[in-house]
């Protein structure tokens, strides 16, 4: 089993503050550390995120108005949020667990106080 290098204080999730919503309902500054509203630009749109740090756990959430992100604008938000050695998780939960808020809305959870286990590469393929 490969497991990705356990982040302490010098590996954390990191915010676009160049992206933070800094007015309005959902409006936060510096102050807010790595919790807020962000509106990422695609090429004909912008993603909406929202990035929490609490109880444990470091997330985005990526929508969009009227579809679901990409596996490719996923792979930007998560190499926005973090940094490329970082393993983050889209989980796939029981269905008695499901929450649906947005029905265009992915998340990307990491753990702060554990390692992510990965498969070998191998079994992932190229």
């Amino acid at each position: 089993m490969n497991i990705n290098s356990f982040h302490g204080e010098d590996r954390v999730m990191h915010v676009p503050e160049k992206y933070r919503v800094t007015k309005g309902r959902f409006g936060s500054d510096i102050s807010y550390g790595n919790n807020g509203f962000f509106e990422v630009p695609f090429t004909n749109r912008d993603a909406f995120v929202v990035a929490s740090d609490g109880e444990g756990w470091e997330h985005v959430s990526v929508s969009f108005t009227s579809r679901t992100p990409t596996w490719s604008e996923m792979c930007k938000i998560k190499d926005l949020f973090w940094d490329e050695g970082d393993v983050v998780i889209q989980y796939h939960p029981a269905k008695n667990q499901y929450v649906n808020n947005h029905p265009h809305c992915l998340h990307l959870w990491r753990p702060v106080h554990e390692q992510i286990p990965t498969p070998p590469r191998i079994l992932v393929g190229t």
